[in-house]
Order: structure tokens, then C-alpha cells, then sequence
């Protein structure tokens, strides 16, 4: 089973056990926006263009939200900075759909209930951890020195720009994650496309905390 970037930010995000995410909603959902975008970009149908992002292959993946998400840039008028897409596409429910996916595959299991019997909520433990330890394996090799590959250092500069490094791999060299997600390892298009995919995961995340505590407050 091929997993997308999307999906493998998910498992991370996920506890095991309890099916509840470790991190908050905005930084999840712009993470996971912004793991799409990532995939198309290395699977070279976007670029960066001064920071705006360009179609450059209309052909599609085979995969309904990569597509979905490649023909609605597609289809856009003007063109957009990076983190314009990321706070798009984590709207609309892309979580629930990706998490309902992974369920119907026989990853998670959706277990639906009420908090005191009456507030209705979804928990998404695990059924088949073996997915979840391929891509912990393929992030630590990388972490401990390994070269990585584009699609790997993509899922850790989202990861990293969402702090979802911290919880799912505390004990990684800081140092390590920062060179990754900035592209400091690779040559210049690769490095464009990672470092622009983390720089767009953290303003999204940053706008739409701003947005909710300047809701909150007034």
C-alpha cells in the first residue's frame, strides 16, 4: 500500500492508542494542506515561481485529493504564493477525508461516541501499526544521517514547520531536522521546493492562529 505524504503526516499526528492527535488543529490541517502541496511538487506537477505557485503538469496522479487539489491550482485565475494554497486546502474537510480513507484501507479504526453523552466524537486508533513504523523507520535513518529522499525530506519539513517533530520524534538532533527542512542538503530546485513547502506550512499556521485569537478576543 502506497501512502501519500498526507497520510503519512497523519499516522505521525495520531496517538496509537487513543486516535486523538498530538498537536492542535490549525498546525495538523495546515500540515497536512501543505503535504499536498508538497506532493505535487515532487511529484513535479507545481513549482515555485517567486514564491508562487505554478502548474507546470496538468497530467494526473491517480489520486483523488492530489488531483482534486492539482486541478483546483489549475484552475485558479491568478497565481498564488504557497501559503495562499496551504490556507485553502486546509479547508473543506481534508483531514476527515484522508483519516476516512486510511480507515476504509484498514489502517485506523474509526470509533465514533459522546463526550457525556451528548458532544458526538471520533477517535482514530491504529489497526495496522506496520505503516506508521515504515515511514518512523525511513524519517529516523534520514535523522541519523542518511541522504534523503525528496518525498522523505518534504514529510519532515511539513512535519517540522507544524512542530510535530517534537512530538513524534523528540530525541531528533535539531540541527539535523532544521537542515532537512530547509533544503540545505540538496541542490537548488530540490532545495527551493522543500524549503518553500516549510516556509508555507508556518505562515499558514500563522495566519490562522492569528485569525482565531483575533476572533476569540473581539
Amino acid at each position: 500500500m502506497t501512502l501519500t505524504i498526507a497520510e503519512e503526516v497523519l499516522l505521525l499526528a495520531y496517538r496509537e492508542d487513543t486516535g486523538k492527535p498530538v498537536i492542535g488543529s490549525v498546525e495538523l490541517d495546515a500540515a497536512l494542506a501543505g503535504a499536498v502541496v508538497a506532493e505535487l511538487a515532487v511529484s513535479r506537477r507545481v513549482d515555485f515561481d517567486d514564491k508562487k505557485l505554478v502548474v507546470t503538469d496538468n497530467a494526473p496522479l491517480g489520486d483523488e485529493e492530489l488531483d482534486q487539489a492539482l486541478a483546483r491550482i489549475s484552475g485558479e485565475s491568478r497565481r498564488h504564493k504557497a501559503d495562499w494554497w496551504v490556507g485553502k486546502l486546509r479547508m473543506g474537510g481534508l483531514r476527515k477525508r484522508l483519516l476516512t480513507r486510511l480507515a476504509v484501507r484498514g489502517v485506523l479504526s474509526e470509533q465514533t461516541g459522546k463526550i457525556l453523552g451528548i458532544f458526538p466524537t471520533t477517535r482514530y486508533p491504529e489497526l495496522d501499526p506496520s505503516h506508521e513504523q515504515a515511514v518512523r523507520d525511513r524519517v529516523r535513518d534520514v535523522l541519523a544521517g542518511a541522504q534523503p529522499d525528496e518525498r522523505t525530506a518534504a514529510l519532515i519539513a511539513v512535519v517540522h514547520a507544524a512542530k510535530l517533530d517534537r512530538e513524534a520524534f523528540p530525541d531528533a538532533p535539531k540541527g539535523r531536522v532544521k537542515e532537512i527542512a530547509q533544503g540545505e542538503w540538496a541542490g537548488e530546485a530540490v532545495r527551493k521546493t522543500i524549503a518553500s513547502v516549510h516556509a508555507a506550512v508556518i505562515a499558514a499556521t500563522t495566519a490562522a492562529t492569528t485569525a482565531a485569537t483575533t476572533a476569540t478576543i473581539n
